[in-house]
């Protein structure tokens, strides 16, 4: 009986090699490299992947199980009949025919549960596949008419959470670039119409002593020269702003005493009252930590702090003060009992070019007014160095404009 295995299985390993030669000598098998070459360069789409990859699986699956079940079955099933006839069962004469239907039946429910079974897989497969690509295809449409020019376009929320991560983080990036492009379009905008009025000016008095019209006085060179340091002026705060919005102005950070520096300011700005009216006060501590800032940048702020507060108080008294904050940082701020800034125009304050009075003549009072940059540049001024800005103001009653600056390491404990 063993030696009829033997001989059943030498005879299956013969026709095995036969049948790999005659398909080899056919071109029927196709060489692995070859085979691999050929996939590489047909680079499926990423559902065509998905789909073939569960496909692959489901093969190999069917597959594995019927080469295990052909090769292990029929042996199995025939030390079973062995079994049956040392128990006493007389199975010689109908042993062959039920190894035959035994292999029958083995071949007929293998070929339709793989029947059934890749269809199956095939079917749930190709609907992952779908379902997984469907989410992508959109992120693909969206990037295209993002770059296209539609800032607006957003992906939409996905419920595989993978998916929804990268849609998340490109929406994040298109609201940043959104942002971006908006503030270079107003500031193209803001800046054209900054521009257009000194150069206005400018041209309708050379057309007039062009024309003869008028006649070339010391008073009119004086208001030419006044326009065109303000379009110089103007383009520099610009230049300026733009370099502090994007982190690309120098800040050289040191330790700093705050009195000495809030004197100077002062005494500086001493020098532009006339008529003892405003009052300038200085409410310092003589103790107060030592600040980590750069001091040419501070003095750039408070000056600019400052001049507000002189073109919009005619009267009363404008306070340069300085007090603790908390532990790790300190106030600066300068009080006035001007104007005052009305409730609904305080969100613009900071906002670039913009005025609170529109109507009001650049040039008026003692103190021309200025192109609407400065707030600006200063808040960016103090962010740079670790601070924040705030301003609180009543209109007709003054207003207050405070900045923070971090304490330097090792003056914490002077408070």
């Amino acid at each position: 009986m063993d030696e009829g295995r033997s001989g059943r299985c030498q005879t299956l390993a013969i026709a095995l090699q036969l049948a790999l030669f005659r398909s080899s000598s056919s071109g029927l098998v196709i060489p692995l490299n070859s085979l691999l070459t050929d996939l590489t360069k047909l680079r499926p789409h990423l559902r065509s992947r998905l789909l073939i990859s569960h496909l692959l699986v489901v093969f190999l699956s069917i597959g594995s199980f019927a080469v295990v079940g052909w090769l292990s079955s029929p042996n199995t099933f025939v030390l079973q009949l062995d079994a049956l006839e040392v128990r006493g069962f007389r199975l010689r004469y109908a042993r062959t025919q039920l190894v035959n239907s035994f292999s029958f039946v083995l071949r007929q429910s293998t070929f339709w549960s793989s029947v059934v079974g890749a269809s199956a897989a095939g079917a749930f497969s190709y609907w992952a596949a779908r379902r997984i690509a469907r989410p992508l295809k959109h992120m693909e449409d969206v990037t295209l008419r993002f770059a296209s020019g539609d800032l607006e376009a957003r992906i939409e929320a996905s419920d595989i959470p993978e998916l929804n991560q990268l849609g998340g983080s490109f929406n994040r990036l298109a609201m940043s670039l959104e942002g971006t492009e908006q503030r270079r379009r107003d500031l193209i905008s803001d800046l054209t119409h900054e521009l257009r009025t000194p150069l206005t000016v400018v041209r309708g008095y050379l057309e007039e002593l062009s024309d003869g019209r008028i006649e070339p006085t010391p008073e009119l060179f004086d208001r030419l020269i006044r326009e065109t340091k303000r379009l110089e002026r103007l383009v520099s705060d610009t230049q300026e702003l733009s370099r502090a919005e994007t982190g690309y102005l120098p800040i050289h950070v040191q330790s700093i005493e705050l009195r000495p520096l809030l004197e100077s300011m002062l005494n500086r700005m001493g020098d532009q009252i006339f008529d003892d009216e405003p009052k300038l006060l200085l409410d310092c501590p003589a103790t107060l930590p030592a600040v980590a800032a750069d001091p040419d940048r501070i003095e750039q702020v408070l000056l600019n702090l400052m001049g507000n507060a002189l073109r919009h108080t005619r009267s009363g008294s404008i306070r340069l003060w300085a007090a603790p904050c908390d532990e790790r940082s300190l106030w600066i701020g300068v009080t006035d009992t001007g104007e005052g800034i009305a409730e609904e125009d305080l969100p613009h304050v900071f906002e670039r070019f913009w005025r609170g009075d529109r109507s009001r003549s650049r040039s008026a009072g003692r103190h021309p007014t200025g192109a609407g940059i400065g707030l600006s540049i200063s808040r960016r001024l103090v962010e740079l160095q670790g601070g924040q800005m705030e301003v609180n103001s009543a209109l007709g009653e003054g207003s207050t404009f405070r900045f923070s600056l971090p304490i330097a390491i090792g003056n914490e404990n002077t408070l």
